[in-house]
């Protein structure tokens, strides 16, 4: 009986231990939330948003199915250009007095490969929310000199802009939009892990 005892509490530790939850924060001066948008069809610009912020929750150190609620400040968008942005924050774009934040909440991390993932979840902008599928690269996982548990991630993806209701629309002479409709994703996080 203490045998059978002796081996239920070590398989009960070794259960907990895989299902421990690790919690991960964004390391912002190590990270990026970008963008990039077509311009008169014949070339791109690109932006940032200075100030974001998120929550990860994993299993241990597995990122597969991981808890991801994210927030993006509309007001800190970066195009180094003060009069785009300005154009950006208004009721034209963003409209970032009525609606100051773009959210992230995932549905599903789901591992396809060498580490590449397929980030599905709901993005939300200006009250709109949209399922969106994101292309996940794994960069690894390190200890900084610190001793700290660091893990990095590069993450692509697509929204087209009048789904949310960004209705600016104008064309040039050959029929093409000024701005274009698709806006590229382009993130880089650098996740800490909490001690």
């Amino acid at each position: 009986m203490k045998s059978l005892n002796k081996f239920l509490a070590i398989f009960l530790i070794a259960v907990s231990a895989n299902f421990a939850q690790t919690k991960w924060d964004v390391d912002k001066s190590h990270s990026k939330v970008g963008f990039s948008v077509a311009h008169l069809v014949i070339a791109e610009v690109e932006g940032k948003f200075n100030n974001f912020n998120g929550t990860i929750v994993t299993n241990g150190d597995n990122f597969e199915d991981a808890k991801i609620d994210f927030t993006i400040d509309v007001n800190s968008i970066d195009t180094d250009n003060d009069g785009r942005d300005k154009h950006l924050k208004s009721d034209d774009f963003f409209n970032a007095e009525k609606f100051p934040n773009i959210t992230f909440k995932a549905k599903s991390m789901t591992k396809i490969g060498d580490k590449k993932y397929k980030l599905i979840g709901d993005f939300t902008m200006r009250d709109v929310t949209k399922e969106i599928a994101l292309d996940v690269k794994f960069n690894g996982m390190t200890k900084d000199p610190w001793g700290n548990t660091k893990a990095g991630f590069k993450i692509t993806g697509e929204a087209n802009r009048f789904d949310y209701g960004l209705k600016w629309n104008k064309t040039v002479e050959t029929g093409g939009l000024v701005v274009g409709d698709m806006v590229t994703l382009l993130i880089n996080l650098e996740l800490a892990k909490q001690k």
